[in-house]
């Protein structure tokens, strides 16, 4: 699973990817569903959202496996690319670029958060079952 280094529209960022043999819109479509998120995100295990498809400024909260409730809100989403902020800090990127074989999922994040970039990957193999059977 490859990581990089790359240029964002919000700067530099840890990008962590997975090509997916599934169609770039059924990917997205996991992604934007906060009912799914508990599925593909290990650091979620429940979600209350003032919308169930995520869209600029939606806001809620995430419930962690630990039982903590964090406030969030989406920052941006667009062209395929969603961004959050998660109790007032900037948080990971999830966006799905198209591939020719399917699509290629991709998590970025702050470049201090390198140490998130293992769970990140574990979320990618769990997008990638959840497509593919």
């Amino acid at each position: 699973m490859p990581v990089a280094i790359e240029r964002t529209p919000d700067g530099r960022r840890l990008c962590v990817n997975r090509s997916i043999r599934a169609p770039r819109d059924d990917a997205w479509d996991l992604l934007v569903d906060t009912k799914q998120w508990p599925a593909w995100g290990p650091s979620v295990s429940a979600v209350e959202s003032s919308d169930r498809y995520v869209e600029t400024g939606t806001t809620g909260r995430v419930k962690t496996p630990v039982g903590i409730r964090v406030p969030f809100e989406i920052a941006s989403c667009a062209d395929y690319r969603w961004t959050w902020r998660v109790a007032e800090m900037p948080a990971t990127g999830h966006r799905v670029d198209g591939d020719e074989n399917g699509c290629r999922a991709v998590f970025e994040m702050p470049l201090l958060a390198a140490g998130y970039a293992p769970v990140c990957q574990r979320a990618l193999g769990r997008i990638e079952r959840l497509l593919t059977g």
